[in-house]
């Protein structure tokens, strides 16, 4: 009798569906590398991005986990060379026109998070459309992070909040986490329990500060092109593995 073949399009049998994260968040880093290695275009490496962004998508419905968050863009991109954010911006713009179809078809509910008004006209009008097509979807939440920063949406955060203590509708003592989280770009959304890095780097580049106070962290040396359903089995694997204990004691001292 011939083994049956391993396939990724069902969650792993080594995977506790329970325990699996609601909710993902990636930091997707080294297109650019990628496609050094491979002898292509940095823009190269940003179409095959996207390729394996939309597995990873597909991935979470197949496993069952609730949302996705990931990180396209950040405040501080702007800084590359003019040709590459003219490329990633007309990328997104594709994207979105091209996969509206399938996202639908999939039952997916996509958001955006940072700040929009900054982006072109054109790309703002196509995700406003992509986010009112899907407005009433019932399965996975994809966020997307386009012109997002950190401390940017902080800042926001206590100017509205400062606004609203200025006229007289809160007061200072009445502030808590609860309110300040409602004027966060992900107001009403669940924090990330996941947070995956690509190409080995340390650090979270300013990528949803406020939220992942208590994501568990998973760093990779694998570069976001080559990041495919066995290294996001990886992933969950050592999550499962991990004590979520949230500042407390575990089970096993208390």
């Amino acid at each position: 009798m011939t083994a049956k073949p391993i396939t990724l399009h069902e969650l792993p049998a080594d995977l506790h569906r329970d325990r699996l994260p609601q909710h993902v968040a990636v930091i997707m880093d080294g297109n650019g590398r990628w496609a050094k290695n491979q002898g292509l275009p940095r823009i190269m490496g940003h179409r095959r991005g996207v390729d394996t962004l939309k597995d990873m998508l597909r991935c979470c419905k197949d496993w069952g986990i609730g949302a996705l968050t990931a990180y396209a863009f950040s405040t501080e991109n702007w800084g590359r060379p003019l040709e590459e954010v003219d490329f990633l911006m007309t990328l997104f713009e594709r994207v979105l026109r091209q996969e509206l179809r399938e996202m639908m078809e999939e039952d997916v509910q996509i958001q955006f998070i940072g700040n929009l008004s900054a982006l072109p006209h054109s790309l703002q009008q196509e995700i406003t459309r992509s986010v009112e097509e899907t407005r009433h979807n019932k399965g996975t939440q994809f966020r997307v992070a386009t012109n997002y920063g950190g401390r940017q949406e902080i800042l926001e955060a206590c100017r509205a909040i400062a606004t609203q203590v200025q006229q007289g509708h809160l007061t200072p003592d009445q502030i808590d986490e609860a309110i300040f989280e409602r004027h966060l770009y992900t107001a009403g959304t669940c924090d990330p329990d996941l947070l995956i890095r690509t190409s080995g780097e340390m650090r979270i580049s300013n990528f949803l500060l406020w939220q992942v106070a208590y994501a568990e962290i998973y760093v990779t040396n694998a570069l976001w092109p080559d990041f495919d359903r066995s290294e996001f089995h990886r992933a969950l694997s050592a999550y499962q593995a991990r004590d979520r204990r949230f500042g407390k004691l575990s089970s096993a001292r208390s």
